[in-house]
């Protein structure tokens, strides 16, 4: 990273390839950032797209962030740069029945939604405090508000992950360095695709919000030092109904937007597989 001597603010994006995190670099670039952009994906049609946007300097980090490998490849194109913003948003999910997945993916999920979530901010995070400043998006999810039935390990992970940003915002107050969450709900990005969900409501006929339009909402908060942003007034309902309703409840709702169609008589006596997918909510 030895082009990014420029004085400019940078900013770090992970899940940057496409959805959610692809519209927060665009934000950053049009802002006037510098861009250190991550995902497990090709970066490079993006890296166009920020450059277009106003970023003269973009490096890309195009690595595995379920590991801690992939992270510290991540951190080592930072040493020597001041990070001014992070915006953590790389995650993957998995849909289907917990008892059928293979148990390689699940873990895939935790690692990438948590620890290597973890493991990036904390490193990131420890910089900004000693400065005395920084800005820090977390991207969350309504689902970590849900039991998620066909969706357990993702918005266990997710409620991991919602709790954690609100701790770590109260550890370092005062710092000069804040963290917010960002909370969507369902988006119109390929997560649906490539869960092979599209036979079931939520990825069928379940209204899904714009991904420019939820980055916005986020990077505005995260600029305004707000603790959270929930996307959109269906999913704030959603959210305030999750707080209140018992859980079977909410886990049963969440059944019938999840379970692909055909319900038990699709599962009893078959194993189907539920490819990883890229989250974006």
């Amino acid at each position: 990273m030895d082009d990014l001597k420029a004085p400019r603010p940078l900013a770090v994006v992970t899940g940057a390839s496409s959805g959610i995190g692809y519209h927060l670099a665009l934000l950053a670039a049009q802002h006037g950032h510098d861009l250190v952009v991550a995902a497990d994906r090709p970066l490079a049609k993006a890296v166009a797209d920020f450059k277009a946007a106003g970023a003269r300097q973009v490096h890309t980090v195009q690595a595995e962030l379920a590991s801690r490998q992939g992270v510290d490849q991540l951190v080592q194109a930072l040493q020597g740069h001041e990070v001014d913003v992070l915006m953590a948003n790389a995650g993957h999910g998995l849909a289907g029945p917990f008892l059928e997945q293979d148990f390689g993916d699940l873990q895939h999920v935790i690692d990438t939604n948590i620890t290597g979530t973890l493991y990036l901010l904390q490193h990131v995070v420890r910089g900004m405090v000693a400065r005395g400043r920084g800005r820090v998006l977390v991207t969350g999810s309504v689902a970590g508000f849900q039991p998620g039935s066909f969706h357990a390990v993702y918005n266990g992970t997710k409620a991991f992950v919602d709790s954690f940003a609100h701790a770590l915002r109260n550890e370092i107050k005062g710092t000069g360095v804040t963290v917010s969450l960002l909370i969507p709900g369902p988006t119109d990005t390929d997560f649906f695709d490539r869960a092979h969900m599209t036979a079931t409501r939520a990825g069928s006929s379940m209204k899904k919000d714009d991904p420019a339009y939820v980055a916005r909402l986020g990077f505005d908060a995260m600029l305004q030092g707000e603790a959270d942003v929930v996307t959109g007034w269906r999913n704030k309902v959603q959210v305030a109904a999750s707080k209140v309703l018992p859980a079977q409840t909410v886990a049963q709702v969440h059944r019938r937007i999840a379970e692909p169609e055909g319900g038990k008589e699709e599962h009893a006596g078959t194993t189907h597989e539920h490819p990883r997918m890229e989250h974006k909510p």
